[in-house]
């Protein structure tokens, strides 16, 4: 989604060099940017009191739900709630449990401060006190993630949702409900950070572009919800 808005803004500013690179999570945006080794990161969880002492600013610009997703050689395309605890908790092993293939589930989940994992703890039914199954993978990037459950068969993997998630993967309905639909509970804040006076007039062009009206319509076709300034 945010690469998308860096192609927007590109064609608005075609003099200015943008690069996007692969996500480090949002600790390793903070610690990045409040170190001063970068001038401008993302983050999709809010600020600690504690990171806030390092000067930065947070401006979130969307909503973005955490999407459930598997290979599509599993078979299904809709889970319950109780479904993926089962799932994650490793009381399901296959997926022709859930009527689908006659496949293993290879569970890919991501570190204990990932923001998509606490988001899921927080909002969705029997996650707050979920306990992985020892054989899940820990994927620590989103991409990793993504790229995993699009290789392996029989994978199951999370993370924030856009468009692009609908390319090569399946993406579960969870007790009815589209990650895009009103009824979905899970979702991240996705933000800029920075330090105020640190950034050049480019970098406050591309902050005030992911606010625009452009910018808004961008988010809503990758399946977010625009924050409201």
């Amino acid at each position: 989604m945010l690469r998308e808005i860096g192609r927007g803004f590109s064609a608005v500013y075609p003099d200015v060099e943008l690069d996007i690179p692969p996500s480090i999570g949002s600790g390793g945006g903070i610690a990045a940017v409040g170190s001063g080794a970068e001038r401008m990161g993302r983050v999709a969880r809010p600020l600690s009191e504690s990171e806030v002492e390092y000067g930065l600013e947070y401006q979130p610009i969307a909503r973005i739900p955490s999407a459930i997703f598997t290979h599509p050689s599993a078979g299904v395309d809709a889970l319950t709630s109780e479904e993926l605890v089962g799932l994650y908790s490793g009381e399901i092993t296959n997926w022709s449990e859930l009527g689908g293939a006659d496949l293993r589930v290879r569970l890919v989940r991501r570190e204990d401060t990932d923001s998509t994992l606490q988001v899921l703890r927080g909002t969705m039914p029997g996650w707050q006190d979920l306990e992985f199954s020892p054989r899940s993978k820990t994927a620590l990037t989103t991409q990793d993630a993504i790229e995993t459950a699009r290789d392996v068969e029989g994978a199951i993997a999370f993370g924030p949702y856009s468009g692009l998630l609908e390319e090569g993967l399946t993406i579960q309905k969870i007790d009815g409900f589209h990650p895009t639909d009103d009824g979905y509970p899970s979702a991240v804040t996705l933000a800029l950070i920075y330090k105020n006076g640190t950034l050049e007039p480019d970098m406050e062009a591309f902050l005030n572009y992911s606010l625009s009206g452009q910018a808004r319509e961008l988010i809503r076709n990758y399946g977010g919800v625009p924050v409201s300034n």
